[in-house]
Order: C-alpha cells, then sequence, then structure tokens
C-alpha cells in the first residue's frame, strides 16, 4: 500500500509539470556551402594578330601625343583597316583632334587600298569643319572625286570652296585634276559645248591666280577647244605656250591638226602638221588618219600620199577606212590607174596591211572603176 501510495505522488508530480513551458529558440545564419571555383576555359578566346598589332601601336603613343604622332602611325601601316582603328581610336581620346595631315595620310592609306566607302565617310568629316583643310587634303579630295562617276560634281564643289578659302587656294595641281576629268567627258560633239564653259572658267581663274601653267595642263585646254571646234581659241593658247615657258609636243600639234580637219580647214591643218614634222615631232596616229582622209575629200591626193608613207616610215599603218577614202578617192575622179599603183606601193611598205585588206581594196578599185 505504501508503494502505490508513493507511484500515485510521483505521476501527480510529472503532471503538475506538463503545463506550458515557454521555449526560446536561437536562430543563426548558417553560411551557404563554399563553391568550388570554377574550372578554366578549355578554350579561351586568343587575341587576333590585328589587336596585337594594334595594341602594340596603342602602347607606343606615349601620353600627350600628337597628330605627327598619329600620322607617322598611320603611315606605318601595311593594313587599312588597322590603319583605320588607329585613327578612329585616336579621335576618342580626351585633348587630341586630329588635323590635315592626319586625314591626307589616312585618306591616302584607304584610297590606295580601295577602301572607297570608309573614304567618302572621312570626305564627308572632312567638308563639314573637322579638321582646318590644306591645299594638299583638298587635292586629295579632289582627285578621289574625279576618278569616281558618282562623286564628278563634288569635285567642283570642293574647287569652289578653295577659291572662297583665304589660305587653300587652288594650285596648278588643282586644275590638272579637274581639266582632266572635265576631258573624259568630250567624247561627243554636243556634250563638248557642255562643258566647254567650264574649260574656259578656269583658264580664266587660273590667269587671275598668277599659276604658270605647264604643257600638260594646256595641251588639255587646246584638246578642249579643238574637241568643240573653237580652233582658233586653241591656236591662242598654242602661241601662249612661249609666254609661260612651254614647248608644244606632239599631243598640242595633233589636237590641233584634228581640230582644224574636223572643223573643214584642212590646208591650216597641214600646216600645223609640216610645222611639227619640221620639229621632229610624230603625231599620233589618230591624227595621221583624219588629215589622210581630210586632204583626200579635198582631192589633195599628193599631200595625202605624202602623209601616207610619213605614217609608214613612222612605223604605224592606216586602218582600211582611211585606205579606202584615199584609194577610192583616186578612182572617183578618174585616177584609177594611179590608185593601182599605190595600192602595190603601200603593200609593199606596209607589213602590217595583210592578204584580206589587201583583197579588200582591190576589188573596190575594181569596183569604182567599172562603174
Amino acid at each position: 500500500m505504501a508503494a502505490t501510495s508513493i507511484r500515485r505522488l510521483g505521476s501527480t508530480f510529472r503532471s503538475l509539470n506538463r503545463g506550458p513551458m515557454l521555449f526560446v529558440r536561437r536562430f543563426t545564419v548558417v553560411p551557404p556551402p563554399s563553391q568550388p571555383p570554377s574550372p578554366p576555359n578549355p578554350n579561351p578566346r586568343t587575341r587576333t594578330p590585328m589587336e596585337k598589332q594594334f595594341e602594340t601601336w596603342i602602347q607606343a603613343l606615349k601620353p600627350g601625343f600628337g597628330p605627327s604622332d598619329v600620322e607617322a602611325a598611320i603611315k606605318a601601316q601595311a593594313d587599312p583597316d588597322l590603319a583605320l582603328d588607329i585613327f578612329r581610336w585616336t579621335a576618342q581620346q580626351r585633348g587630341y583632334s586630329h588635323n590635315a595631315d592626319t586625314y591626307f595620310a589616312i585618306l591616302k592609306t584607304l584610297i590606295s587600298s580601295r577602301r572607297y566607302r570608309h573614304t567618302e565617310i572621312l570626305i564627308e568629316e572632312v567638308l563639314a569643319g573637322a579638321c582646318d583643310v590644306s591645299v594638299p587634303l583638298y587635292n586629295s579630295i579632289i582627285r578621289f572625286c574625279c576618278c569616281r562617276k558618282i562623286l564628278f560634281s563634288k569635285a567642283f564643289d570642293v574647287y569652289k570652296k578653295m577659291l572662297r578659302s583665304d589660305s587653300s587656294k587652288p594650285n596648278l595641281e588643282t586644275y590638272s585634276y579637274l581639266l582632266n576629268s572635265l576631258l573624259r567627258r568630250f567624247n561627243k560633239l554636243n556634250v563638248c559645248y557642255v562643258y566647254l564653259p567650264a574649260v574656259r572658267s578656269m583658264n580664266k581663274q587660273m590667269k587671275a591666280l598668277g599659276i604658270i601653267p605647264d604643257t600638260f595642263v594646256l595641251n588639255m585646254i587646246i584638246k578642249a577647244y579643238s574637241k568643240c571646234l573653237q580652233v582658233d581659241d586653241a591656236v591662242r593658247v598654242f602661241r601662249e605656250m612661249g609666254l609661260y615657258g612651254c614647248e608644244p609636243n606632239n599631243y598640242t600639234y595633233s589636237y590641233i591638226v584634228k581640230g582644224f580637219c574636223e572643223k573643214g580647214k584642212v590646208v591650216q591643218g597641214l600646216g600645223f602638221y609640216r610645222e611639227m614634222r619640221e620639229k621632229g615631232l610624230v603625231p599620233k596616229s589618230s591624227a595621221y588618219m583624219i588629215l589622210i582622209c581630210s586632204l583626200s575629200m579635198e582631192l589633195m591626193f599628193k599631200e595625202a600620199t605624202e602623209v601616207v608613207f610619213d605614217m609608214l616610215r613612222d612605223c604605224m599603218g592606216p586602218d582600211l577606212l582611211t585606205y579606202r577614202t584615199l584609194l577610192e578617192g583616186l578612182c572617183r575622179e578618174g585616177k584609177g590607174s594611179e590608185a593601182f599603183d599605190l595600192l602595190e606601193e603601200l603593200r609593199r611598205r606596209d607589213s602590217l596591211m595583210g592578204n584580206k585588206n589587201y583583197k579588200i581594196l582591190l576589188n573596190g578599185l575594181h569596183f569604182h572603176t567599172q562603174e
């Protein structure tokens, strides 16, 4: 009984201790498990040789570099793309700006490597005022525009800018580019008259600026006048050549001879031809042939024959049309026997005539003598 009482008392005591109890839970921040380092990239990107060269040149440009340093770096590049990268990177650096020399250097590099799209972009920058412009830079732009048909008019826009400039007036090189570009468009007579006023204007402007022309530029002016049959103006420029210390050459005389013949003044053309022969100058083959044809159509067969023999002595041969104009002209004037004799003489002297052309000429003579 005593044991039973003791068990009850223990049970009562345990039940009294089962009341509500306050438990305080402590929270601690457990750091995440450390991640293992990422393994190295098995295929790391390597820098291209161009990138390495670019970084090498950028490191070589010392702090405070100037346009002369950039110009030297551009000229030293064989790769035009690398040169352009250097040009663009330096332009973004604080305290630095490109000048005419650096633009001239990069334009020369890009043009020689046919990077025409980039060249046009840089030209627009220059014309928009990106730098002070110099005569060499202007001339470089004009030369590029003259070589591109779509930029032909822009070349003359640049020329007008030079005329308005105080420090970058056009020089002889400027006019040689522009005149040469104009002359390439003198293919047809009606087109010649469109561009002739521009040639005349530039000739006057050269004189106003005190520019002394050379034979090359004067020849282009003479050619322009002759193409447009303005032979009096061509002769006037020809007479002025001595004032500039220039000597006329075979191109000078050839242009004038052709101009007189196309104008119908064959005797004057023959006079200039004889003058050039006395100076030991050899005409262009085209001048030879137009003179022969013109003399033949004027019934000056003796003179035409002499010119043919001169041409053969100069190791040049007339074409089939020129031969026919002379030989068939003789036949039409009742000089068929002279034409046949002349044909045999020409066959003997002209090793390039060939059997085919000889037979064509011979058949033509037979046809005209039977008429």
